[in-house]
C-alpha cells in the first residue's frame, strides 16, 4: 500500500519551533520526485506552503512562511521534513505532506498524507 504518514505536530507557544516528518511507505522517494507540504486551517482553503522540485531540488515557499519554514528530504530514510520556526497563531492548521513521482511543483500530486495537527497558542 502506497502511503505517506506525517508526525511531529502538536501544541506549541508562539515563537516556538516544530519539525514535521513524513515517511513514505510502499514506494521509494528519490531526487526525481517533487515533495510538498500543504496546510488547511478551519474554514479556509488548503494552501501549498512549501515545495521542492524533483531533479533540481529548487524550493518554493508561500509568502506567509518564507524565512520561517524549511522543506527538506532524506531519501535514505524515505522521509521529508518541514522545519518550522517562529511559529505564529495563524500557522495553526492541519499539515499534509504530498509527493509527485518524477514531477515538479505545481503538478498533480500522486501521494498524500492524512495530516497532522499543529496548534500555536499560549
Amino acid at each position: 500500500q502506497l502511503q505517506l504518514v506525517e508526525s511531529g505536530g502538536g501544541l506549541v507557544q508562539p515563537g516556538g519551533s516544530l519539525r514535521l516528518s513524513c515517511v513514505a511507505s510502499g514506494f521509494t522517494l528519490n531526487d526525481d520526485d517533487a515533495i510538498a507540504w500543504f496546510r488547511q486551517a478551519p474554514g479556509k482553503d488548503r494552501e501549498q506552503i512549501a515545495c521542492m522540485n524533483g531533479r533540481a531540488g529548487t524550493t518554493r515557499y508561500a509568502d506567509s512562511v518564507k524565512g520561517r519554514f524549511t522543506i527538506s528530504r532524506d531519501n535514505a530514510k524515505n522521509t521529508m521534513f518541514l522545519q518550522m520556526s517562529n511559529l505564529k497563531p495563524e500557522d495553526t492548521a492541519v499539515y499534509h505532506c504530498a509527493a509527485i513521482t518524477a514531477g515538479q511543483c505545481g503538478m498533480n500530486y500522486d501521494h498524500w498524507g492524512q495530516g497532522t495537527q499543529v496548534t500555536v497558542s499560549s
